[in-house]
């Protein structure tokens, strides 16, 4: 599955994956992600989102928009076939305005995840050290708060442990004034296997899970973005 992806962008000369492609790479890898599926038309969002259950949430398929929400690709909390027919309307008119040079896939389709404690869990490559993973608040704090702990792959148990313990927002994960605690041993793991994810794919430049809901049961990646290194370098 999933030399079957990267294969495919790679020939089209592509390296951003969707969302769909990138949550599919994840799955496989043994981390816990939102279903997503691809709908090509407005039946056919209204005909997943019956499936997957209300609420819904809906976002634009494009290898050429990196941030969705600045198109007007992202539509959130979408309770009826009514609310999503009109949302899929919105999100195309939307995306030919701000970006109409953009090829649309169609439009990821979900259902909404509930609330948990938000972190980032991602991977950048740094020219001196290699493949470096993140782990922080995610989220909007990402870019207010910059509230992130970096390890060098491979990661060991330990490692994961430490990440998540070093940086600032901890407490919201331990129950901060009467909030939910996450379950910090799932969050390790998720790191654990990302970081055993791109040292079996070097050909992985950037990885970013955002966000990632974290719960007392365990935690979900809601969103996901794979970068490949260029093809053609």
């Amino acid at each position: 599955m999933s030399n079957q992806i990267i294969d495919r962008a790679q020939k089209e000369s592509r390296s951003l994956l969707t969302e769909i492609e990138s949550k599919k790479l994840l799955k496989a890898a043994g981390i816990n992600v939102v279903e997503t599926k691809l709908a090509a038309s407005q039946d056919e969002a209204v005909s997943i989102a019956t499936e997957l259950g209300f609420p819904i949430v809906l976002k634009i398929a494009s290898t050429d928009i990196i941030h969705k929400s600045d198109a007007g690709g992202v539509k959130v909390g979408l309770k009826t076939a009514k609310q999503v027919a009109k949302a899929y309307d919105d999100i195309m008119k939307s995306v030919r305005q701000k970006a109409p040079q953009a090829k649309v896939q169609g439009v990821a389709v979900q259902k909404m995840a509930r609330p948990g404690v938000e972190v980032i869990i991602g991977m950048s490559k740094d020219a001196q050290f290699g493949p470096m993973i993140m782990f922080g608040l995610g989220g909007i704090f990402v870019e207010l708060l910059k509230d992130v702990a970096f390890r060098i792959t491979p990661l060991e148990k330990r490692d994961a442990a430490e990440m998540i313990r070093e940086i600032k927002g901890y407490p919201l994960l331990t129950g901060f004034r009467g909030q939910e605690a996450a379950d910090i041993s799932k969050l390790e793991d998720m790191i654990l296997k990302i970081s055993d994810f791109v040292e079996k794919h070097p050909e992985i430049k950037e990885l970013d899970l955002n966000p990632v809901f974290a719960y007392k049961d365990g935690a979900v990646a809601v969103d996901a973005r794979v970068i490949l290194e260029d093809s053609k370098s």
